[in-house]
């Protein structure tokens, strides 16, 4: 079994331009999320898709290999997969590590890729956390500034993801008396990490946008619209969200 880690940085970001290249403590956030792959990934082919020079001048300069792509990709998959197809290398599985998650647990990655290579039947998997009632508190409280932050995970009994919103989903309708029956919340927060199948990312990619991914703003639901059984792993902890503005670099910088 062939795994690869490829980290889609694009620079042309329009609400922050160059984002890879941004440092958080003297280092790039690239090199961070490389950082990362590499240690989650020891028997993985490692690499990083950009659409700009300076990005893979960089990646030169902190020894890990860059494939450069065209400057048209309309989502970082589609950068995963031209950027795999330029290489002429053949994978059977494809990790997508978004090169603004610089603080992702390597752990959470590693499990990933067990899952793939332990069951072949598997097409995509996503890490997802159960989130406790004060937690579950916290995401309802951020939402009412930032209503389009945080994304939730509906499970079956056998852990396959049902349905993904941005809205807090289920709803609980007899709240008090399921906060006393368990610690935990019945909701589960997703992070936005996936790995593929290399057939299933192809076909992915060749899909057009479906109606409610449009809706949602989530290229999930893509793939459970045409059908496609998305396994969930279980993230042990809390995982910082990613990097999308300068603002949240200071934060971040604070925060270390």
């Amino acid at each position: 079994m062939k795994t690869a880690i490829v980290i889609p940085a694009r620079y042309g970001s329009t609400r922050f331009p160059g984002k890879p290249l941004a440092t958080i403590n003297g280092r790039t956030m690239l090199s961070l999320v490389v950082d990362v792959a590499k240690k989650a990934g020891k028997n993985a082919d490692v690499f990083v898709a950009t659409e700009d020079q300076r990005i893979a001048d960089h990646c030169a300069e902190i020894g890990v290999e860059c494939v450069l792509t065209s400057g048209h990709c309309k989502t970082g998959s589609d950068r995963v997969l031209e950027a795999i197809k330029k290489k002429k290398t053949k994978y059977d599985f494809v990790i997508n590590l978004q090169g603004d998650a610089p603080f992702t647990p390597p752990q959470i990655i590693a499990d990933m890729i067990a899952a793939l290579e332990s069951n072949k039947k598997i097409e995509v998997v996503t890490p997802v956390r159960h989130l406790t009632w004060p937690e579950l508190d916290k995401l309802r409280e951020s939402k009412k500034t930032t209503p389009l932050s945080g994304t939730t995970a509906v499970l079956s009994d056998d852990n396959r993801a049902l349905w993904f919103s941005k809205s807090i989903l289920p709803i609980v309708r007899d709240e008090k008396k399921a906060r006393g029956l368990s610690a935990e919340s019945p909701v589960y927060q997703h992070i936005g990490l996936y790995g593929f199948r290399y057939d299933i990312l192809e076909k992915f990619c060749s899909w057009p946008q479906t109606r409610n991914e449009a809706l949602e703003g989530l290229e999930q639901l893509r793939l459970l619209e045409n059908g496609v059984t998305i396994h969930t792993i279980f993230a042990k902890e809390p995982v910082h969200s990613g990097i999308d503005s300068p603002e949240d670099i200071k934060r971040t910088e604070n925060k270390i």
